[in-house]
């Protein structure tokens, strides 16, 4: 009966199921986020000092009303999917730390932040997954589909919608770490005049990050934060080991490397990075030459496909014109 109302209305009772089915997760998921309650006040307080130590170290600085307003309702949000998920016990420390680490390869410092990956991988399943398999399997709306089309369309989904978060993360990862390639040439010899002017270390990645935060804005944040870094840990090894854990880059390893080594042992700064940028700018022009050579490769399918045909009309029409009226007359 209420099917055939629904009809008479004009609404497909399966779209309308499928509808209800999403309402209803979501429902559940509001409900178990609501029933856990509010987080030992003590434990958000010392995760709110650790917050603006984070924002003095990458020198962002914000309205203490806003800051403190965004940081308790963020705070309080986090706390919640942590509860959710330690008590699903699906929350590892080695997973957290494996998120963290992509998230500042992204540029995102917020470690709050790597809780809500892992909830997303458990939740989109759901919310997404969960109506797309009710609609192949539990309604007749895609009878007409094959077996296997509809079992790729069910497995695809549930597996899109797991990956979506570290499909995300690594995009940003792959355009943060191309900019940075980008930039470091310029950045080694901004240090080596840094370093041939009688700066310190800490000075210099400060000045090249200054001079750097126009142009490569990605760079000139992690050198910023490195200088920052340089001037109040113990070892100042562990600060380029972070430069180095945070971008994620053979060169950049290379040069935090080269920088520990200049530490350790008193070799010349700039003569290292000299070294150092001329190679890197060697690099980046065999990459430039390699994608210049795969190009004809490249072209060969397009030329194939768009260009000869159309050569072929235009050279070969007016001829293949001229003998059909020769035969017609």
């Amino acid at each position: 009966m209420d099917a055939a109302i629904l009809l008479k209305l004009g609404i497909d009772p399966g779209w309308a199921a499928a509808i209800l089915t999403f309402i209803a997760v979501a429902a559940l998921l509001v409900a178990l986020h609501a029933a856990f309650l509010a987080p030992d006040p003590m434990a958000r307080r010392i995760r709110l000092l650790n917050q603006r130590r984070e924002e003095l170290k990458a020198g962002i600085v914000v309205p203490a009303s806003k800051r403190r307003a965004s940081l308790v309702r963020r705070s309080d949000m986090t706390d919640r999917i942590r509860a959710l998920l330690s008590w699903a016990r699906v929350l590892q420390e080695e997973q957290l730390e494996q998120v963290r680490l992509k998230l500042l390869r992204a540029g995102i410092r917020r470690r709050e932040v790597a809780v809500i990956v892992i909830f997303a991988r458990l939740a989109l399943p759901i919310l997404i997954g969960g109506p797309i398999l009710y609609l192949v399997y539990g309604t007749e709306a895609l009878a007409h589909w094959s077996p296997v089309k509809a079992y790729m369309l069910a497995a695809g989904t549930l597996i899109l919608s797991y990956k979506a978060a570290d499909l995300y993360l690594d995009s940003r990862i792959r355009t943060r770490s191309h900019a940075i390639r980008q930039a470091l040439p310029d950045a080694l010899d901004l240090l080596v005049i840094c370093a041939e002017a009688g700066l310190t270390v800490d000075a210099a990645f400060a000045r090249v990050a200054k001079e750097l935060g126009r142009a490569y804005g990605e760079l000139g944040e992690e050198f910023s934060l490195t200088a920052i870094e340089l001037g109040f840990l113990a070892d100042r090894r562990q600060a380029f080991e972070n430069l180095a854990n945070r971008i994620g880059l053979e060169s950049i390893r290379g040069v935090a490397t080269t920088m520990i080594q200049t530490e350790k042992y008193g070799t010349p700064l700039a003569s290292s990075l000299r070294v150092l940028a001329a190679e890197f700018r060697h690099e980046r022009m065999m990459r430039a030459e390699e994608k210049a050579a795969r190009l004809p490769a490249i072209m060969t399918v397009p030329l194939i496909l768009f260009i000869l045909p159309v050569l072929f009309i235009v050279i070969l029409g007016p001829a293949a014109c001229s003998i059909h009226d020769t035969l017609l007359r």
